[in-house]
């Protein structure tokens, strides 16, 4: 078993090895690290291969006692969390049935609070739990893509997710990170506001070197850089994230980041620590090697800079960038780079547009319509872009106002504010949504008043107008009928649908008490028959509300009897007859 290592040593920390075991009796692999890059976020723990499976065990990876257990339709699904009395918790996600005590608790809170989605933070004594007991069943529930265990080691002091490598699990690596590309940006500018040049790069006997081309040479003064890479563990064909990066200039260690602990509240900064552009626009992933001016996560290491180099005379400069995995184990680019004094670059856009700056609060203004950028939201400058499309569809009350696009990430929210464009009829006012569009995207959002501007918060830049949306959800029948016969089938299943496609709020009552169905990936609303629908015959009654406040409920009879399907006609032992043929006499 190997001990996993901090590249820097400033980070390097004692973590209790063995203390965890894995969390299943199969032989342990994975297909996802801390660290690995998501839309968005960093993955914050390990994807436990299960092997294509669902329904194996799932064991507590050390005593203590479960201190959390939620259901959501997304994200972690149904998911446990346990405490341990060494100050870190264990996390486990994505997971089918809770063992039997627990799956019979979790039901009864779910009727006592009318709600199928829950978070319920339980008392110590409550589940009491050894190292190896049984716990939940696989799964591949909430926002899983196939069969899985999400697993985490957090503080439980700082909620941050631990690297779960540094723990001695079962996990053999003898594989070293690969680097794929090499990227320079030109920083006299916005990291957003120029092309940026790529180079290959090639594993040699003596690490990685860009081919033909021992020196790059560039016009700006200043200049950063970002690796395309991946790493893997043995046995595994998934590129997972890399752990560490370190840059040297003329042997200096200028900074580097490592993936030792993220919070969730830092995960967002994942979108300044990529060329979230290129990715935006189809690209892979490339991780700078600098700190954005608005950055404020925590996975970067300041040593001699934030990894803005200064080009402050011609002279040829070697640069060393340095990738490491948990396990120590290392690999290397190297190459130079030589500023050319004639025809220096100045790729700053000249333009009377607003800039948009970080660190500030920012806002456009135009007579019907405002943008509000808090100081945070941020990483880089960029120049405003607005143009408004005065055409206007049927339900909308407002023209379209463009701000930039998508491709430039905001950290949190913007709020934008709008003034209709046509009069509102008074019982509009409380069916108005703000919908923000781009390319296949489109996200609504409730609009609320402020005297005659109508506002809402959104996570991207893109194309915005109000609507006004009157047309309620719709429900399908469970079955045929003035009475719905119920006694072939052993669930129901409601899909309701909306124009915006957004349903806010899904009830049944079965006789006038509260029916839980199962929402997962928020698909279909799931009933399966249990001791709550006994035979006899019923009222079922579902109410859904869109995210306007248009509603829609639905009464039906139905009912439920024992039913034995009609036996087969038996056959004739070694099949059918054989047909004879006719003879003539």
């Amino acid at each position: 078993m190997q001990s996993p290592v901090s590249s820097f040593a400033q980070k390097r920390k004692i973590y209790p090895q063995n203390y965890f075991r894995w969390p299943l009796n199969i032989k342990p692999e994975i297909v996802a690290n801390l660290g690995e890059l998501r839309s968005n976020h960093w993955h914050m723990g390990l994807d436990i291969r299960t092997q294509q499976r669902q329904n194996l065990r799932v064991y507590a990876a050390a005593g203590g006692y479960i201190s959390r257990v939620s259901i959501k339709k997304f994200g972690f699904g149904r998911c446990i969390v346990i405490n341990h009395p060494n100050g870190l918790s264990t996390l486990y996600a994505h997971l089918n049935d809770f063992f039997p005590e627990l799956e019979q608790y979790v039901e009864a809170e779910q009727y006592r609070l009318e709600s199928w989605e829950v978070d319920l933070q339980l008392p110590r004594e409550k589940f009491p739990v050894t190292k190896g007991q049984f716990i939940a069943y696989s799964g591949t529930t909430g926002g899983s893509q196939g069969p899985h265990v999400h697993f985490e080691i957090r503080s439980i002091e700082t909620d941050e997710c631990l690297n779960p490598l540094f723990f001695g699990l079962p996990l053999v690596d003898k594989v070293k990170p690969t680097l794929q590309k090499l990227a320079i940006y030109d920083r006299t500018s916005g990291i957003y506001q120029q092309p940026t040049r790529y180079f290959s790069v090639r594993n040699t006997a003596d690490g990685y070197i860009i081919p033909k081309l021992p020196v790059i040479e560039t016009g700006s003064e200043k200049v950063s850089f970002a690796i395309q890479a991946f790493d893997r563990i043995s046995g595994s064909n998934n590129q997972d994230g890399i752990y560490s990066a370190r840059l040297f200039v003329d042997e200096i260690p200028i900074v580097g980041f490592s993936l030792d602990s993220i919070s969730y509240d830092e995960t967002g900064f994942m979108n300044a620590h990529i060329d979230y552009r290129y990715k935006y626009n189809g690209g892979p992933y490339f991780q700078h090697l600098s700190r954005l001016p608005g950055d404020q996560g925590g996975v970067y290491h300041e040593e001699n800079g934030n990894g803005v180099i200064h080009l402050r005379d011609t002279n040829v400069h070697h640069i060393r960038i340095e990738l490491s995995d948990t396990y120590d184990q290392k690999v290397e680019l190297n190459f130079a780079i030589q500023r050319k004094e004639e025809g220096i670059n100045k790729n700053e856009i000249k333009s009377s547009a607003l800039l948009f700056q970080p660190g500030i609060a920012n806002h456009l203004e135009r007579k019907d319509f405002e943008l509000f950028l808090p100081e945070e939201a941020l990483y880089d400058s960029v120049r405003s872009f607005y143009f408004k499309d005065v055409t206007m569809n049927a339900n909308a009350i407002t023209g379209t106002h463009q701000v930039n696009d998508p491709s430039i990430p905001v950290h949190g929210n913007l709020v934008v504010r709008l003034k209709a464009d046509k009069p509102i009829l008074p019982e509009w006012k409380d069916r108005i949504l703000i919908q923000r569009t781009y390319r296949n995207s489109e996200q609504v959002r409730k609009a609320v008043w402020e005297n005659d501007w109508m506002s809402a918060s959104f996570g991207d830049f893109g194309h915005f107008k109000a609507v006004v949306d009157l047309e309620p959800p719709q429900i399908n029948d469970p079955g045929k009928g003035d009475t719905v016969d119920l006694s072939r089938v052993s669930s129901i299943v409601f899909r309701p649908t909306d124009n915006y496609d957004v349903i806010t709020s899904f009830r049944a009552e079965l006789n006038g008490k509260w029916l839980r169905f199962t929402n997962d990936k928020g698909r279909s609303h799931i009933y399966k028959f249990d001791k709550r629908l006994p035979f006899g015959t019923h009222t079922l009654k579902v109410r859904v509300e869109d995210l306007a406040g248009n509603v829609t409920e639905k009464t039906w009879t139905i009912k439920r009897y024992p039913y034995t399907p009609p036996k087969k006609k038996p056959v004739r032992k070694g099949g059918k007859a054989p047909v004879r043929k006719k003879t003539r006499k």
